[in-house]
């Protein structure tokens, strides 16, 4: 198994890079870190970059995870060839590109694009952010799937994701303590279907809910409670057409040993239990 050690970064491909630079800093309040000519690196932490925007193909994406030691990239590579599926070693130029010291790409079998990573950036400096939207990490994303099943299989078992909560056929899934990193959503899409930055407090979640609304921002769902991880939420529309995220409050599963999941039922009731429902289909948990 290929022991997932925290989630690292998105890739995401945009039309225009000075539209999303506007947007992550001044609406999404991270802080703009470097920019080439094709390429914002943009972070809500201590790394080099969690959001990398990347002028061109706008359906194009990528989501990368951290692993321990090197040897590991090996065994992964050995690993997902049992599985019969390709992968490819990053060059030189790709690992600077990314700020990372090796990676590994392939695609899970519903096509998403992932990467493992070894030995990503840290600046030393601390996130001085654009606005102050109380982000404190970045902190899970979710990824579309066309075969919810397949999907799990290949997620908990050649990788070493673990179940929190379904709600329906969707599907919450841990790599560490934390409740969830992974949201796995039915879809017939591929691809990152939501991005998520955790908040300090739920004061963070309704100070931008009120900043959002006087800038125009859509609204996706919320503000809310899920009753799977306990986070208090609110989604948004990027002008890139991605649901975005801030949420407080995730709850931790520190006893491994006698954790069962839990199947919530397919009703805005299982989403949130303050009763917020969503203004659009494409929100996740």
């Amino acid at each position: 198994m290929i022991n997932l050690h925290d989630i690292c970064y998105l890739r995401l491909g945009c039309r225009d890079l000075d539209e999303m630079v506007r947007f992550a800093t001044g609406i999404l309040g991270l802080e703009l870190r470097e920019r080439t000519a094709t390429h914002a690196y943009l972070r809500g932490d201590s790394s080099a970059f969690n959001l990398c925007y990347i002028q061109g193909d706008a359906s194009y994406d990528a989501s990368a995870f951290e692993l321990r030691h090197l040897a590991e990239l090996k065994t992964a590579e050995s690993e997902l060839a049992t599985q019969g599926i390709e992968v490819n070693w990053g060059t030189p130029a790709e690992c600077e590109e990314r700020r990372v010291e090796a990676f590994v790409a392939f695609t899970d079998p519903n096509d998403n694009r992932i990467e493992l990573v070894y030995r990503p950036h840290q600046t030393g400096v601390r996130y001085f952010p654009a606005r102050d939207a109380g982000i404190t990490e970045f902190g899970h994303f979710g990824l579309h799937s066309r075969n919810i099943e397949r999907d799990l299989l290949f997620w908990t078992s050649v990788l070493s994701a673990r179940i929190s909560d379904r709600i329906g056929d969707g599907a919450l899934l841990r790599i560490d303590e934390v409740h969830h990193k992974i949201a796995l959503f039915p879809s017939d899409k591929i691809g990152v279907q939501h991005v998520n930055f955790q908040v300090a407090s739920i004061d963070d979640v309704m100070r931008s809910w009120y900043f959002l609304q006087e800038r125009g921002v859509p609204i996706a769902f919320g503000p809310g409670r899920h009753p799977t991880s306990t986070a208090m939420f609110i989604y948004f529309l990027g002008p890139d057409g991605r649901v975005y995220e801030y949420s407080s409050g995730v709850k931790r599963i520190t006893d491994e040993a006698s954790y069962t999941p839990r199947q919530f039922e397919m009703k805005p009731s299982s989403f949130c239990m303050w009763g917020a429902k969503p203004n659009v289909e494409e929100f996740s948990e």
